[in-house]
C-alpha cells in the first residue's frame, strides 16, 4: 500500500512519499552554535527525514565517496596556558580542562601540542641542556617543564581519560648549538651539533616516558623553519631540513627503537609549503621517515596548496598544528570563531587530517608572552579578577571535534548554496556528520540529502551547525 504524509515546515505543506525502509533511514540530530540567539553547542529541533523540500538548494553527501582518515583535534599545552590556569581556582581549572578533554561532556579532543624548550608562548627562554659543549647531552633534564607544563600535560591526558596523542616541536635547539649562539632571533644549526640535536629528541621521548609516563604520539622537525623570529626560532632551508631527517633525526629515532613515532616536517605556512614538502618527500631517503607535513595557516588561504602536495605525495599525512588571531585576546569578537571554521572547511576538503588549536587557554591581554606576541585564544581567563570566557571559537571548533571521531573519512559533500560552506565525515561507527557554516547577515534555507534522504533545513546567520545522522 503505498502512502504520503503531509508535512508543515516553515510555512509550506510538503508532500513526501515515505519511500526508503525503515533499516535504511536515519535518525538526525541538528548541534548549533549562533551569533544571535543563546545556542553554543546546542541541541535544536531536527527536520524530518522524509522532508523533500522542492526549492532550496541541495548539499549532496555521499558517504561511499571517501578522502583522508581523520586523526582528531586539539589544542596547544604551552607554558603560557599552564600558568595562566594556575593563576584560578582548582575547580575552575579542572572544569576548563574537562570542557576540553572529556570524550562525553567536553570538546572530545584527542590531540595536543607542546615544545621542546621554550617558545614565545612561555615565561622565558629555556632548554633542557644550557650546558655550553654537552655534545652528550649528560646535563639534559626535564626540569625546567616541571613547575607550570608538566602539571598541564598530566591533567589533560587525565581530562582525556588517558587517550591524549602529544605532539612536540622545538622552536629552538640550545644556544649553543646555533650560529648565532643564542635561540631567538633566527639562526641556524651548526653542523658540528646536528647529531647531538637529534639526539635530544631522543632524550626527550625517553625521558618522558620513563620519568613521566607521558608518551609522545609525533614530532615535527621545527617550528616554522623559515621564520627568523625576534623569539624563538630557528632557520632552515628546505633543503637543509631534508638533510638533518635523512642524516641525523630519522636515523636516530630509529636507532633508538622510537621509529613509530610520526615525524612531520615542515610546520609552516601554506605559501611555502610546496617547496619546503619536495625537498622533503622528493628525497626517498628523507621520505622514508616522515609520516607527512603539519601546517599552519598564518600568511595564506590557499587552502589548495595541500591537494596539490597530497597529489604529488599521496602516501603523506597533512596535519594542521597551529593557527591563532594574532594582536590581542579579541574580547567577544564572533568572527574569530567564523575564521576557525573557514579554515578548518577549507583545509579538511584538502586532504589535511586533523586539526590542532594554538593556545587552549590565555590571560586578559592574549599572554603571558615574553616578547609581547599576544593572540587570542578560544578561553580567555582574567587572572585579576579569575573571570573565565568561553569564546566563539571554543564554541566553532568544538562543533567539529564533539561529532568526528578519530578515525572518521572525510566524505564527498557537493552544492548546496553559494553562501554556504560545508563538510562532512563518516565516522566508525557508521554515523554521518555535515558541517554547515553561515557566514552571512540572513538566514539560508537548503535540502541536506543524504543516500536518497533530505532533510529539509535552516541555517540562522553567523552560524554553524553540526548534522549527525545515525543508523
Amino acid at each position: 500500500m503505498k502512502a504520503s504524509h503531509n508535512i508543515w515546515c516553515a510555512g509550506l505543506v510538503l508532500l513526501a512519499p515515505l519511500s526508503l525502509t525503515a533499516h535504511s533511514m536515519r535518525t538526525w540530530s541538528v548541534i548549533e552554535t549562533a551569533r544571535d540567539n543563546a545556542h553554543r553547542l546546542s541541541p535544536v529541533a531536527a527536520p524530518s527525514s522524509a522532508v523533500v523540500a522542492s526549492t532550496d538548494p541541495v548539499l549532496v553527501i555521499e558517504p561511499a565517496q571517501r578522502f583522508q582518515a581523520m586523526v582528531g583535534f586539539g589544542g596547544a599545552l604551552t607554558e603560557s596556558s599552564a600558568w595562566v590556569l594556575a593563576q584560578v581556582s582548582l575547580e575552575k581549572r579542572a572544569d576548563i580542562l574537562r570542557r576540553y578533554y572529556d570524550p562525553r561532556d567536553g570538546l572530545g579532543y584527542t590531540l595536543a601540542r607542546t615544545h621542546l624548550n621554550s617558545c614565545d608562548f612561555s615565561l622565558s627562554i629555556w632548554a633542557l641542556d644550557e650546558t655550553p659543549g654537552d655534545y652528550d647531552l649528560h646535563n639534559f633534564s626535564l626540569a625546567p617543564m616541571r613547575r607550570w607544563l608538566m602539571p598541564l600535560l598530566h591533567d589533560a591526558n587525565e581530562a582525556a581519560k588517558g587517550k591524549l596523542n602529544l605532539l612536540v616541536s622545538p622552536w629552538s635547539p640550545p644556544a649553543w648549538m646555533k650560529t648565532n649562539n643564542q635561540m631567538d632571533a633566527g639562526g641556524s644549526l651548526r653542523r658540528e651539533y646536528a647529531a647531538a640535536w637529534a639526539q635530544y629528541y631522543v632524550k626527550f621521548v625517553q625521558a618522558m616516558q620513563q620519568e613521566e609516563h607521558l608518551s609522545v604520539w609525533a614530532l615535527t622537525v621545527q617550528n616554522e623553519p623559515q621564520a627568523n623570529q625576534v623569539w624563538e626560532s630557528c632557520l632552515y632551508s628546505p633543503e637543509q631540513e631534508r638533510d638533518f631527517v635523512r642524516d641525523h633525526l630519522g636515523p636516530a629515532l630509529e636507532k633508538a627503537g622510537l621509529q613509530n613515532i610520526k615525524l612531520l616536517g615542515f610546520d609552516h605556512n601554506r605559501d611555502i609549503m610546496e617547496k619546503q614538502c619536495a625537498a622533503l618527500f622528493g628525497d626517498p631517503a628523507s621520505a622514508k621517515y616522515l609520516w607527512g607535513a603539519a601546517l599552519h595557516w598564518y600568511v595564506s588561504a590557499d587552502y589548495a596548496a595541500s591537494s596539490r602536495v597530497h597529489a604529488a605525495y599521496p602516501d603523506k599525512h597533512i596535519l594542521f598544528t597551529e593557527g591563532c588571531w594574532e594582536g590581542g585576546s579579541g574580547l567577544g569578537l564572533w568572527s574569530h570563531g567564523e575564521g576557525y571554521a573557514r579554515n578548518m572547511i577549507g583545509d579538511f576538503r584538502n586532504w589535511v587530517c586533523g586539526f590542532i588549536d594554538w593556545n587552549i587557554v590565555l590571560d586578559q591581554r592574549g599572554g603571558p608572552n615574553h616578547v609581547g606576541n599576544f593572540c587570542d585564544a578560544p578561553v580567555i581567563i582574567d587572572t585579576r579578577t579569575g573571570e573565565v570566557r568561553f569564546q566563539s571559537a571554543f564554541y566553532y571548533i568544538g562543533q567539529f571535534s564533539k561529532f568526528v571521531q578519530p578515525g572518521a573519512y572525510r566524505i564527498a559533500s557537493n552544492g548546496g548554496p553559494t553562501a554556504l560552506q560545508s563538510v562532512a565525515f563518516i565516522n566508525p561507527d557508521g554515523s554521518v556528520v555535515t558541517v554547515v557554516l553561515n557566514e552571512t547577515d540572513l538566514a539560508v534555507g537548503f535540502t541536506l540529502s543524504v543516500e536518497g534522504e533530505s532533510l529539509s533545513c535552516t541555517i540562522p546567520a553567523h552560524a554553524i551547525q553540526s548534522y549527525v545522522g545515525r543508523k
